[in-house]
């Protein structure tokens, strides 16, 4: 039998319990689909850094490379350590050391679920640029404490890095509908935006069964929202792609259905899985996190494993979980009635 080893940050808050729910269920599907998962538990957290003074050990990317996989639940406390350490302290290095530079996040209503728009069909793929650009890290500050202060943050954008992230969304785009959607801020950004279109132009040139448009980040906004059903795959900047899939998590019906992946397309070191949702520290403690985004997270993990039926399986088994009206609501199910909902719709 195949074993995948995963590793497991829960990481801070409810990322403890979502994590530990998408394991259950991931366990579950596991040895029935004809392969096994090992985990190990790494408790890097903000709590580590309280202890340690550090997000992760010294040797935490090497000790990473031997996994298959990387499971996250959510990293930050902003009350007990800034979100400036705790994001570059743990979460960036990590996608940065692996190349993780896809970061993938799929946009669409559950069975039962009811979004803001009050609309459903749409099927939106987002395509996230994700070890440079605006979070790039480049820049410092001056004169710090006085009025004379100055900060400059800059953005890098190579051209190896715009054309992977976009040569990886037209493929998949390619897969599913044959349509792209490039955002940028050309008509104000007229160094890396304007690079960033160049680049679009030229490899559209080289996929003529894809159907490609730029849109100003602004107006892919505005689109998402009052016409969702005309987006297939968007592929956007670090920044751009980080602001607009929270909105697709918005219009999906909340965070608690935001799934995502950072992946090494490569496959050249380990890739990882998170919901997007965060840490919440707010409802940590009351036991009603939604595990569905953790769970998705997991499944979209077991494909790239090479793992697609037991994935399969999985997302039917959310899809008939919320089909029955369970998780649909944030707060109105507990983690563990959710959870056990999967559970009994797997079997």
């Amino acid at each position: 039998m195949k074993t995948h080893n995963i590793a497991i940050i829960r990481g801070d808050g409810i990322g403890h319990p979502v994590v530990d729910a998408a394991w259950e269920v991931l366990q579950a599907v596991a040895k029935p689909s004809g392969f096994a998962l090992t985990g190990t538990e790494l408790p890097w957290s903000c709590a580590h850094y309280k202890e340690t003074g550090v997000m992760m050990p010294a040797d935490g990317i090497d000790s990473l490379r031997k996994y298959d996989a990387i499971l996250l639940g959510a990293v930050g406390w902003p009350a007990e350590v800034p979100d400036a350490v705790s994001l570059h302290g743990l979460l960036l290095p990590i996608r940065k050391a692996f190349d993780q530079y896809a970061n993938v996040r799929p946009h669409r209503l559950l069975p039962g679920v009811e979004g803001p728009l009050r609309r459903g069909g749409f099927d939106i793929l987002c395509i996230r640029e994700n070890t440079e650009g605006e979070y790039a890290g480049a820049g410092g500050r001056i004169h710090q404490g006085t009025p004379q202060e100055v900060a400059v943050e800059t953005g890098i954008f190579t051209r190896m890095g715009v054309e992977r992230i976009l040569r990886f969304a037209f493929a998949q785009a390619r897969a599913r509908r044959g349509k792209l959607a490039s955002v940028t801020k050309s008509n104000a950004q007229k160094y890396s935006m304007v690079f960033w279109d160049e680049i679009t132009r030229q490899l559209a040139a080289e996929h003529p069964d894809v159907e490609v448009t730029s849109y100003h980040v602004d107006a892919m906004a505005a689109r998402m929202v009052t016409a969702p059903e005309s987006l297939d795959v968007v592929v956007a900047s670090n920044l751009f792609g980080d602001i607009l899939t929270d909105l697709g998590a918005a219009i999906q019906g909340g965070l608690g259905f935001a799934a995502s992946a950072n992946l090494n397309p490569d496959r050249k070191a380990p890739s990882m899985f998170e919901p997007v949702h965060g840490s919440a520290p707010d409802i940590a403690h009351l036991g009603i996190a939604n595990p569905i985004a953790a769970i998705w997270s997991g499944a979209m993990m077991l494909e790239h494993l090479g793992e697609k039926a037991a994935a399969d399986r999985v997302m039917a088994a959310l899809g008939d979980t919320t089909g029955r009206g369970i998780g649909t609501v944030p707060g109105k199910d507990r983690t563990d009635a959710i959870t056990a909902a999967v559970l009994s719709a797997l079997s």
